[in-house]
């Protein structure tokens, strides 16, 4: 997987693309890394656009990261198919924004 990180203003983005997994781990935390190292950011958006599964341990790194983030809100968009399908089971829509 591939998490490409951009930062304009109080508003970062991560772009996801290829399968998001446990074998993800290293590049999504490296992304979050460089996202909490910025103290102007004021929300996060993770872009799905390129990610066609996701397993539980994903879940977990959403969920780790959302607790280090605090109160900076968390969008996840372009969630479709068995990615959303996954975080609706999760009831993720009750800790995140979904688009």
């Amino acid at each position: 997987m591939e998490a490409i990180v951009s930062l304009n203003g109080g508003h970062a983005r991560i772009a996801l693309s290829g399968d998001f997994t446990f074998e993800a781990h290293r590049p999504f935390k490296d992304a979050s890394q460089q996202v909490m190292a910025n103290l102007d950011i004021a929300s996060l958006e993770i872009d799905f656009d390129g990610v066609d599964y996701m397993d539980s341990a994903a879940l977990g790194m959403l969920l780790l990261l959302r607790e280090r983030l605090g109160q900076s809100p968390i969008r996840l968009t372009n969630t479709r198919g068995t990615v959303r399908a996954v975080l609706d089971v999760a009831n993720f829509g009750r800790l995140f924004e979904l688009d």
